[in-house]
């Protein structure tokens, strides 16, 4: 008899536990998964209407939501806007700047592109998704000397990473750098056998 009342107290428990769960998952959360569900669906116009309906200025996540939605929907202004406004909320928080990315770069609104990585930078020292992106943008534009130092610091880091150990390749040949280029280069085609601008590189280095 008294294994049959624990047993009893353990289903209560239970039954109470899984009512409190189940008055816990706000209209608001659900109103999250549905977002999700339409979102992996490809119906973004239905997932950026139910969000709305809900939305908050003050509210960081929906604000960064609704970035990524808008983008998803090619909405690049109205991306761009949310974003901004996440990155209003939490200025020091580095997911709202990556997201800001997407949409300046779908616009090629590569100044702005390039102050945000600074930003992520000033906060994060050593990110090197930021690090190596910048070096690229500074490569694009000729700036081989800020290249160089971004590129330099990235793969001091992670020695093994191959795009990074390219694009410093490419950016010492480009300074005049040829004995370090060769290194570079030589490093390159070992860590992706066979790869064909490491090949071009060494051919133009005499």
């Amino acid at each position: 008899m008294e294994t049959l009342k624990k047993f009893l107290l353990v289903i209560v428990f239970a039954s109470a536990m899984h009512f409190t769960y189940s008055q816990q998952i706000t209209a608001k959360q659900k109103v999250y998964y549905k977002n999700y569900d339409l979102e992996k669906s490809g119906n973004y116009a239905a997932a950026i209407k139910e969000l709305n309906a809900i939305y908050k200025s003050d509210d960081y996540f929906a604000n960064i939501r609704l970035g990524w939605l808008y983008y998803l929907s090619k909405q690049y202004a109205n991306s761009i806007e949310y974003y901004e406004k996440a990155i209003s909320l939490k200025p020091y928080a580095i997911e709202a700047k990556f997201g800001l990315i997407k949409p300046l770069s779908a616009i090629e609104n590569w100044d702005k592109v390039k102050t945000t990585y600074h930003q992520i930078l000033k906060i994060d020292p050593q990110n090197t998704v930021a690090g190596y992106w910048l070096g690229v943008i500074y490569y694009n534009r000729k700036d081989y000397i800020n290249a160089n130092k971004l590129f330099e610091k990235v793969v001091n880091l992670y020695p093994l990473d191959y795009d990074s150990g390219i694009m410093l390749a490419w950016t010492k040949l480009k300074l005049g750098k040829m004995a370090e280029a060769k290194v570079l280069f030589q490093h390159t085609l070992t860590l992706r056998p066979n790869d064909s601008s490491s090949i071009e590189g060494l051919k133009l280095i005499k």
